[in-house]
């Protein structure tokens, strides 16, 4: 895997979510997608979890599309979010017992976020959550299809931007890895780490903090990243010696699967 050369051939989405995680489609149905939509290289980046890529591989033989075995950690610096891509995993132990744990403790998270809500008058119960969980991972974007379901809210960002979002009333701590952990992790099963969209962590000052750890890459190229966002990223890459990649972060169709402002 050349991460490089990929981004070199273009038609590539190398950040992607399934079913696995909370995405709305398989991981069959995206990889299907990918190649309606003319990609010739994906990565399937689900959170905490591989459970989808052996699936993806599978449809990408069938579709005619190379897949990356891929995941996306979530780590923690000095409080803020910091989304970590692995690209070319070859599982190990350390890594399964850590994402099993992580997927674990995700359930646990869950009924105290529905604890929450309900305290605050919008009942809601894992069952009701769970329906939209496709694998084992319960992400927040469950709980906020519930949420909405029930006619509390009228919609997912309404959802996190009162409730769900970091600091917000409905926030709870995941299991907290720290970015060097994450790296290890990923690197330690022969895979690329790679820092995930650096603007959605809003401090210029500790993205610049965080390349000097040992990344292997960092994503230049988002949907939510702007002309001057991708200037600036390719800049620190190249200053720092880094793999510039670059993805959709699709979810669902409103992510636009494959359009991310890539320009070499």
């Amino acid at each position: 895997m050349d991460l490089t050369n990929i981004v070199e051939r273009g038609r590539f989405d190398l950040h992607l979510h399934t079913t696995a995680s909370d995405g709305i489609y398989s991981p069959r149905e995206l990889v299907k997608k990918a190649s309606q939509a003319g990609l010739i290289t994906i990565a399937i980046t689900d959170h905490d979890t591989l459970d989808g890529v052996e699936e993806a591989i599978n449809a990408g033989r069938e579709f005619g599309i190379d897949v990356i075995s891929s995941v996306e950690i979530t780590t923690k610096y000095k409080g803020k979010t910091v989304d970590i891509l692995g690209y070319g995993i070859k599982m190990d132990a350390e890594l399964r017992n850590v994402l099993t744990r992580m997927v674990e403790e995700r359930k646990t998270r869950a009924i105290r976020i529905i604890e929450k809500f309900t305290d605050l008058g919008m009942g809601i119960t894992f069952e009701d959550v769970k329906k939209y969980s496709k694998g084992n991972v319960i992400a927040r974007p469950h709980i906020a299809r519930a949420i909405v379901e029930k006619g509390y809210l009228s919609n997912l960002q309404e959802v996190f931007d009162h409730y769900l979002a970091d600091g917000k009333p409905c926030d709870v701590e995941k299991l907290i890895l720290s970015p060097n952990k994450g790296i290890d992790l990923i690197q330690n099963a022969k895979g690329k780490a790679v820092l995930a969209h650096p603007k959605l962590i809003m401090d210029d000052k500790l993205v610049q903090e965080l390349v000097k750890l040992p990344f292997d890459g960092i994503e230049v190229w988002h949907r939510k990243h702007n002309t001057e966002d991708v200037k600036k990223y390719r800049q620190i890459a190249m200053e720092n010696g880094l793999i510039m990649t670059g993805g959709s972060d699709f979810h669902k169709d409103e992510d636009n699967l494959g359009q991310f402002g890539f320009e070499l």
